[in-house]
């Protein structure tokens, strides 16, 4: 599958598709450290699987060829000034309903608290309600990942659902947190 190429961008960061030459990047962001400071945030109760260079540009690839015919890219690259931070995505929950989630994974925390993170996914929502049927982009996160929860009230996401005391992380029970915007909420 050809995937379009996409740049978008923003007053902070730039969304763009990811190339071949940004794969060792990602992987040194997200694989280099045996215990990543941004995986304690991001759903660290699942844990992150290991990958080679070689297996995770695999993968990448494999990502892009599941697209279908005129969907937009799963997955950008979250760009400052020249300098990969991070990623935004998307997942079906359920494709037939247009049950569509995003997510985020700032990798450096030096990039944390800034509003890089809101805008990003300001511009990643934006993109996918103008690319995609869709009536409801969703957010999922944890009850100790304040700083998200945070950037979807900032973005005008309801809280939809807390599943309480259904996350163990190191002994404690967090909630699941779920959040979601509607079409016409998000273009008041």
């Amino acid at each position: 599958m050809t995937v379009t190429n996409v740049h978008i961008e923003g007053k902070l960061v730039t969304l763009r598709s990811i190339t071949d030459t940004d794969i060792p990047i990602l992987w040194g962001l997200i694989y280099r450290e045996e215990e990543p400071e941004w995986k304690k945030w991001d759903a660290p109760y699942y844990p992150l699987e290991p990958h080679t260079l070689e297996s995770y540009r695999s993968h990448e690839n494999a990502r892009k060829e599941r697209l279908k015919q005129n969907e937009p890219d799963s997955r950008l690259i979250i760009e400052v000034e020249g300098t990969i931070i991070g990623t935004v995505t998307y997942y079906w929950e359920h494709k037939p309903s247009l049950w569509l989630e995003v997510g985020i994974g700032i990798y450096s925390p030096e990039y944390w608290s800034g509003g890089y993170g809101t805008e990003a996914l300001t511009l990643w929502i934006d993109h996918l309600f103008n690319n995609l049927p869709l009536a409801r982009v969703g957010l999922t996160t944890w009850s100790k990942n304040q700083r998200m929860m945070r950037v979807g009230e900032k973005l005008g996401m309801k809280l939809e659902g807390r599943m309480r005391k259904c996350r163990i992380y190191e002994g404690n029970y967090y909630d699941s947190i779920r959040m979601g915007v509607l079409r016409e909420e998000w273009q008041l």
